[in-house]
């Protein structure tokens, strides 16, 4: 083996790649060539002052990354208006329930238990904004229940006022729910925008990727129609035996 191959292999022996010749013969080499062992500690002290060298100071960004984290408590206004629409709600409904079971609605039959049905109701709906308002996440969920609940509410409550069937001050005490509905949403969208942490929440990034996904897997149809990619049909049967 000359000096040139020598070298050549122990330049990939450094570089960590896989030498042109036997390690034996760059080794047997070495043992017999001066030049060849000064030249390997030479390029072994250049490859060390290459890659070990000291740590360039970095910026503190501990400041910045605090700074540009989410707020603790996310939506806070909302959900402590929304914690008091519930205590409201939650006494309207006790407030119905006892005077049901004191002598308002006396008596058995269809009219009380319907009279009960609905206290109980609005005692669920209070406990469930109490949970909105305690957890954020869980807002979304209850949107839609109570937002059909409002709406059929409002709509009786008008033909009720128009037909004389409802005074002002009942159909009045139905605000709270439209003022719980509003601050259920606004909680909602800001936990959707920005979730707390440990919470489940779609990302823009993951719908984008999911739109891509479904760009990618739609494949021509006959008729020059564009499809979802599925399983593929055999283009042959086996004739059965």
């Amino acid at each position: 083996m000359d000096c040139q191959s020598c070298r050549e292999a122990l330049s990939a022996r450094l570089d960590g790649e896989t030498e042109p010749v036997p390690a034996a013969e760059t080794d047997a080499h070495l043992a017999q060539c001066p030049a060849c062992t000064r030249w390997q500690a030479s390029a072994q002290a250049l490859t060390r002052t290459i890659r070990v060298r000291p740590v360039e100071p970095e910026p503190d960004l501990v400041d910045a990354v605090l700074a540009a984290a989410p707020p603790r408590h996310i939506a806070l206004k909302p959900r402590l208006a929304l914690a008091a629409v519930a205590i409201v709600q939650l006494w309207l409904g006790l407030d119905q329930l006892l005077a049901g079971a004191t002598g308002g609605q006396s008596g058995h039959g269809p009219s009380t238990h319907l009279f009960n049905e609905g206290a109980a109701w609005n005692l669920a709906l209070g406990i469930g904004l109490t949970v909105a308002a305690v957890h954020a996440h869980r807002a979304a969920g209850l949107l839609p229940t109570l937002g059909g609940f409002v709406a059929v509410l409002v709509a009786f409550s008008v033909n009720d006022l128009l037909t004389g069937t409802a005074t002002a001050t009942r159909v009045v005490s139905h605000l709270p729910l439209v003022a719980g509905l509003v601050l259920l949403y606004l909680v909602a969208r800001a936990h959707r925008r920005r979730p707390t942490p440990g919470t489940p929440a779609k990302h823009d990034h993951d719908r984008d990727h999911r739109d891509n996904s479904d760009d990618d897997d739609v494949t021509p149809q006959p008729g020059g129609r564009r499809g979802r990619g599925g399983h593929l049909r055999p283009t042959a049967h086996r004739r059965a035996a």
